[in-house]
């Protein structure tokens, strides 16, 4: 088994594209009153830093799994910002938080509906959460990996059980997640499904794009000397699927998520 960690600079290369999320669940945020926040899945914490700062957050936490990314974050660390290593699952608190933030990190784990009591349990009166999650399984770029997976030398090497797709096995629908916020107390949860058209240089880019985030989960397992060859793989069948153009507009759908804990 290959010992993969996430490479921030392969994330970073499409840095302004990955951000515009971010910034649009930003947005929903209200200010005032940001004593103490967690920024759940902050891989390299620029933007935790930065919205920080916008929101004028007294104390935020990034916390992330990924040794790779955090010492990514230490050079944007300061007294008002820390960052730990943590499982996002798993963390909860006690009811002092003003702000919970998760972008782009709860598809890659499952059972939502726990994970948000979990954290919505984190919230302090009128406290808010606020989460990003993609939801382009559906995608031929996703397809086409699963489809790769399944073939050899590659599913033999996977032990015959390639890993799913994590937004199709985890990621709810936007109605099911607003429900959820419902029941678990937020008042009136603000739920999205937004399209991100994203133009790039030329169909192939794709792949650049997904070895940063969704190709991880195979290379987490594959031996390194079977990275390549899954990567060329995965480019024929995609670009089989999708064609060659130049440009290529990408559309990326992802749902975002706000709610206030009721005070």
């Amino acid at each position: 088994m290959a010992d993969a960690d996430w490479d921030p600079e392969q994330y970073a290369r499409f840095e302004e594209q990955r951000a515009q999320p971010f910034w649009d669940l930003v947005d929903l945020i209200h200010r005032g009153g940001l004593d103490l926040g967690v920024d759940l899945g902050c891989g390299t914490g620029a933007l935790t830093v930065s919205a920080a700062e916008r929101l004028g957050v007294r104390h935020m936490t990034g916390v992330d799994n990924s040794p790779a990314m955090l010492k990514q974050a230490e050079r944007h660390g300061r007294v008002e910002v820390e960052f730990v290593e943590g499982d996002i699952s798993r963390w909860t608190s006690d009811a002092d938080h003003d702000l919970v933030l998760a972008n782009a990190a709860m598809q890659w784990v499952p059972d939502h509906h726990a994970v948000l009591e979990r954290w919505v349990a984190a919230l302090a009166p009128e406290g808010q959460l606020a989460v990003q999650v993609p939801a382009n399984h559906d995608h031929p770029s996703h397809l086409a990996s699963s489809y790769v997976a399944h073939q050899e030398p590659f599913t033999s090497e996977l032990g015959g059980d390639p890993p799913p797709d994590p937004v199709a096995a985890n990621v709810l629908a936007p109605e099911e997640y607003a429900t959820v916020l419902y029941e678990l107390g937020l008042s009136e949860p603000n739920v999205r499904l937004q399209v991100y058209p994203h133009v790039f240089t030329s169909s192939a880019d794709v792949v650049e794009w997904t070895k940063g985030t969704s190709l991880m989960r195979f290379f987490k397992r594959l031996p390194r000397e079977l990275h390549e060859p899954f990567v060329s793989a995965y480019r024929d069948e995609l670009l089989a699927r999708i064609g060659r153009q130049e440009p290529y507009f990408y559309a990326f759908k992802r749902i975002l998520i706000w709610g206030r804990r009721r005070g």
